[in-house]
């Protein structure tokens, strides 16, 4: 079925292009976008790497209370909700790891990496309000960005936009309210600052929902600043400032019998253990983080940008089975260095560089008395550090060829510290084997329009603090587990055709990954993980984006937009032998084999507008035997509203609905769980209803 939903969204595409005469030259389209991936500041056409952007209007086409459906209009990448505000991210495949929050991926905001020394980024800190474009690089990255063999996601604020205001208005004031089912409430307010010298956004949002399952309200409040200085033509101080505070209850994982029974229960209790209702089980979040850069272009020929940056964050867990409260400090700083030069009729670009960060962590373990801090289990005291430098060199070679060879040395150390009396572990201080990520890649442009690119590079991922601690009680302390390598061979092309109205990106790849780190789970619930061998895996990504209309002034439809993502993966275990059951050629955990998403855009003269998205996602392996899966599903949601600006005002108003095939289904499983409890039910047929005003001062 899924191949006839997509061979007929393509020719529909092509018929509809060839009905209507409008041009979209005037558009600026996607391979003309300038990328920040791999630091190359090249248009999309001309990287050479599996990159996809998403742009202030793809991220406001939903509505403004989660990200997870932006993420998952991109092939190869997906994002899960265990329960509002618990999110899972993954790049080809890469939450294998992820029990919750985003593990694996690299994660930047304004520059500054957002990830921790542990490899976790709390990416529910961020509000969707305040994110302004988002750049994903799918596979290793480790040439430029360091470890990690999912890839690295750019996150950049959200700007004033001055080039759509008088000169006398300069400042002005968003504001955006919105409610929905089950008890949702949005709320933002921004103050926007354009002129030559600044750029500046001050934003504050509350967000909360009772949530349709058991014990999953959640609550957040985001206050954010991002400020540019224009010093001069050849210098730019940017200032980002991040303060967020969220709750969220987590109501744990079904098994089959209940979640067909009732699937908006919570966790029941057993024989052994409490629910996750008397538990009071849930996530109390405070992190607040700031940097600093500066953009300085010394000559024609050298640039450098610098940024330092640091975060404080506390976590309080009551689980199931304890009480986690932990404290966390991470600092660090970016710097790079571009030199551009010829050589003979040879354009070079020659780009050098190193990050360094440091993070502590003061973890307690208390027990958990019906959501009251119990007796002390554990205290351990943790810290990670890690460095890498990188260099690449970029060549445009004759016949419009152009070469990357780039590469970095990186190097981690871990050290643990148990302070409390009992279970006793020695202190231990870990240094990992430096690791060399090599990268190569080659394009050749086609008339401008296309391009075919290739590459091979190196993925390196060393285990988290919460991997190398087994259980979740920090039981014990495993240094012997192996930092997972890979390698990753990539061919794709990009282009337009049809006078550019239609936008194409195809990728294939294989994705070679040893010491693959695995997680399961104990009957009560504890994570444990382990190195499960190999995997290979081979994927196929494509993209559309056709712009059938765009600014006919003398039509109804002022814009007519549709686009298409396909995801085929074909991820397999090798070598993988559980206690003494062979595994291998199992299909690997949590992954999807087959994604598509189609969505349609309208924009008409009145000022009405519809936005919607249909997703199926093929049905998902639960555990590493393969012996239970998740079933199939189908994702519509659709968003309608009135869009008009005034002469001083710009009103939005909207009505918004999710899941409108009432599907019953789990977005983000608990792989590999204890007891079949794998399911985390999403909600219903839901809706929303908001409106945003624009005030221009």
């Amino acid at each position: 079925m899924l191949k006839i939903y997509l061979s007929n969204i393509i020719i529909l595409t092509f018929i509809a292009l060839n009905c209507f005469s409008q041009e979209a030259d005037s558009t600026k389209q996607l391979n003309e976008v300038v990328v920040r991936g791999f630091e190359t500041e090249r248009k999309l056409s001309e990287t050479a790497a599996s990159v996809n952007m998403l742009t202030i209007k793809d991220i406001q086409r939903f509505e403004n209370t989660s990200l997870v459906p932006v993420f998952n209009t991109l092939p190869g990448v997906r994002m899960e909700e265990r329960s509002p505000g618990s999110y899972r991210l993954a790049i080809r495949g890469s939450s294998l790891r992820s029990p919750f929050g985003v593990r694996n991926v690299k994660v930047y905001w304004n520059d500054i990496p957002l990830t921790d020394g542990n490899g976790n980024t709390f990416l529910n800190s961020l509000d969707m309000n305040t994110i302004g474009n988002i750049e994903v690089i799918k596979g290793p990255a480790g040439s430029v960005y360091g470890a990690g063999t999912g890839g690295v996601v750019l996150l950049g604020a959200a700007k004033a936009d001055g080039n759509n205001t008088r000169k006398s208005r300069t400042n002005y004031v968003n504001t955006s309210v919105a409610y929905g089912s089950y008890g949702l409430q949005n709320r933002n307010v921004s103050w926007n600052v354009a002129s030559e010298k600044i750029n500046s956004v001050l934003s504050y949002a509350h967000a909360q929902t009772d949530g349709y399952r058991q014990n999953s309200a959640a609550v957040r409040d985001v206050l954010s600043w991002r400020s540019s200085y224009f010093v001069s033509p050849s210098k730019t101080l940017n200032i980002s400032t991040l303060y967020s505070d969220i709750h969220y209850q987590t109501p744990g994982g079904l098994n089959q019998a209940q979640f067909e029974k009732d699937p908006s229960l919570a966790r029941q209790a057993t024989a052994t253990l409490p629910s996750s209702i008397q538990q009071k089980a849930g996530i109390y979040q405070k992190l607040f983080n700031i940097g600093v850069s500066q953009e300085y272009r010394l000559n024609a020929h050298w640039t450098n940008v610098t940024s330092i940056y640091g975060t404080v964050s506390e976590l309080r867990n009551p689980f199931i089975t304890n009480y986690e409260i932990r404290n966390e400090q991470t600092f660090g700083g970016r710097s790079r260095m571009n030199y551009s030069f010829d050589v003979g009729n040879l354009k070079n670009r020659l780009t050098m560089g190193g990050e360094l960060q440091k993070s502590a962590w003061v973890i307690r373990n208390f027990g958990n008395k019906a959501g009251v801090i119990d007796t002390l289990q554990t205290n351990d005291n943790v810290a990670a550090w890690n460095y890498f430098l990188f260099g690449q060199l970029e060549t445009d070679l004759p016949q419009n060829f152009i070469l990357t060879i780039g590469g970095s040395y990186n190097r981690f150390k871990y050290d643990f510290t148990r302070l409390s009396d009992a279970p006793k572990i020695k202190p231990i201080s870990e240094l990992l084997p430096a690791a060399f990520l090599p990268r190569i890649a080659l394009l050749k442009k086609i008339q401008d329009k296309i391009s075919v690119f290739a590459s091979v590079s190196s993925g390196f991922s060393p285990p988290t603090v919460t991997e190398y601690i087994s259980g979740y009680q920090n039981s014990t302390f495993v240094p012997s587990l192996s930092p997972e390598k890979g390698i990753n061979y990539e061919i794709g092309t990009r282009g337009n055709l049809l006078k550019k109205r239609i936008n194409f990106d195809i990728t294939a790849y294989t994705f070679r990954l040893k010491n693959t780190i695995v997680r399961r789970t104990d009957n009560a619930g504890r994570e444990i993980f382990t190195n499960a061998g190999s995997t290979l895996q081979n994927g196929l990504e494509l993209l559309l984006n056709g712009l059938i209309i765009k600014n006919v002034d003398k039509e109804f439809i002022q814009e007519l937009r549709v686009f298409t993502s396909y995801t085929f993966n074909d991820y397999s275990f090798k070598n993988y032998l559980q206690l003494k059951t062979d595994l291998s050629g199992n299909a690997l955990t949590g992954v999807p084999r087959q994604v598509w998403v189609s969505g349609v855009d309208l924009q008409t003269k009145m000022g009405f507008y519809l936005n919607s998205t249909l997703n199926f996602t093929d049905r998902i392996p639960l555990n590493d035997a393969n012996t239970a899966y998740a079933n199939s599903y189908k994702l519509l949601n659709a968003r309608i509203g009135y869009r008009k600006n005034f002469e001083r005002i710009g009103l939005n108003i909207y009505t918004a609905g999710d899941n409108l095939l009432n599907e019953v289904y789990s977005l983000g499983n608990d792989i590999n769980a204890v007891g079949n409890r794998y399911f985390n039910t999403a909600a219903p047929r839901n809706w929303q209803f908001g409106a945003s005003l624009s005030l221009f001062l």
